[in-house]
């Protein structure tokens, strides 16, 4: 068997850890083409499901590995290698091999983990996206699930801000999901890496994703949690990376909102509250970004002087969302003077239109 076949066959064995892996190289004398022979099985104590696998691989699926690989240009990486990623081996449970899209070296980069939820707020949309690009210009690579929300816009924000980011997948590399960020992962593989431990084909089932979480985590020197409701996954990732013994960071919210809730229970369990992202790179030791030695005006600053009436209609929103009607009762102007006014402080980007016939102001 060649190396790369051995790569295949190993990576696709169920039940094999780190430590078996060791031991089958050990008892193969660092040969990788001989770490699967009958020999070698005969000497290292394996799970059952291991060593039936191993005894009698599945040909077909191997083979469809084995041309999967030659056409993607896709690469296995095992726990044994020099380049499997240092923070990930450490975690309990590190998978024992990686299938990896772009770039290798991107793992073993400075990585910070943003996730949070699928459904955010516009204001938490922004958010991720403005943090991962301070964190992308100050030399962390910003890794998270590909997922919808804020995941994606933790990837697009780090690509905006010319830095690398990772994305962990909890289904195999030839099934992107969800499809929506099909060309989102195109644009990750070519600044940053797309990572399993799934084998080609494998459904995005639902139980993966707690093992995809536990990579993100491992992988990273700290979790950012930007936005989640109580029970959101988010937490998974949250809980892993303090058990790894790395930093959890929340952005905290309004009291009123759904989405606020899981980070404000993140803060009151002891992870570090963030309303910057200065704040995170301090307590990583990281230099803030260059640019950040004479801040560049905002948005708002930019913007025209708004009128008395503009002003007053921007105040009575405040930082929650609210429907017209409400806006209405609280400024008294007239229903066609707030239905303008809101259209040109959209068009000025400084509302938004959201769901439930509700507006918010952009930070």
């Amino acid at each position: 068997m060649d190396a790369l076949s051995a790569r295949a066959l190993l990576a696709r064995t169920p039940a094999l850890t780190t430590a078996h892996l060791q031991a089958l190289l050990g008892a193969a004398h660092g040969e990788l083409e001989r770490a699967t022979s009958g020999a070698v099985l005969r000497q290292v104590e394996l799970p059952a499901a291991a060593r039936d696998f191993l005894r009698a691989p599945d040909a077909a699926a191997l083979a469809a590995d084995l041309a999967w690989l030659g056409s993607s240009g896709a690469q296995i990486l095992l726990s044994t290698d020099a380049a499997y990623p240092a923070l990930l081996a450490q975690t309990v449970g590190a998978p024992a091999a990686l299938y990896v899209h772009g770039s290798v070296a991107a793992l073993s980069a400075p990585q910070l983990a943003m996730v949070g939820s699928r459904n955010p707020t516009h204001a938490g949309r922004d958010t991720a996206r403005e943090f991962a690009a301070w964190f992308a210009r100050a030399g962390l690579t910003v890794t998270s699930g590909l997922a919808l929300g804020i995941d994606a816009a933790s990837h697009e924000g780090a690509l905006h801000g010319g830095g690398l980011t990772v994305a962990v997948l909890g289904s195999g590399l030839d099934r992107i999901y969800p499809a929506d960020n099909t060309a989102l992962a195109q644009r990750i593989r070519e600044h940053g890496a797309l990572v399993s431990e799934f084998a080609p084909r494998t459904a995005p089932l639902k139980q993966n994703f707690p093992r995809r979480n536990r990579i993100i985590a491992g992988l990273s020197l700290g979790a950012l949690i930007v936005e989640a409701a109580r029970y959101s996954g988010s937490l998974i990732t949250a809980r892993l990376a303090a058990e790894s013994g790395r930093e959890v960071f929340a952005i905290p919210g309004s009291i009123h909102s759904p989405l606020s809730r899981g980070c404000h229970q993140l803060i009151k369990d002891g992870a570090k509250l963030v309303e910057e992202a200065a704040d995170v790179l301090a307590e990583l030791r990281i230099a803030l970004p260059q640019e950040a030695a004479a801040p560049a005006r905002s948005a708002a600053s930019a913007a025209p002087v708004l009128d008395k009436e503009y002003e007053m209609l921007l105040d009575a929103l405040g930082f929650e969302p609210a429907t017209m009607d409400v806006l209405v009762a609280r400024t008294n102007l007239p229903s066609g003077s707030v239905a303008s006014m809101l259209l040109i402080l959209e068009l000025q980007g400084r509302v938004a239109a959201l769901s439930g016939g509700r507006y918010g102001r952009i930070p």
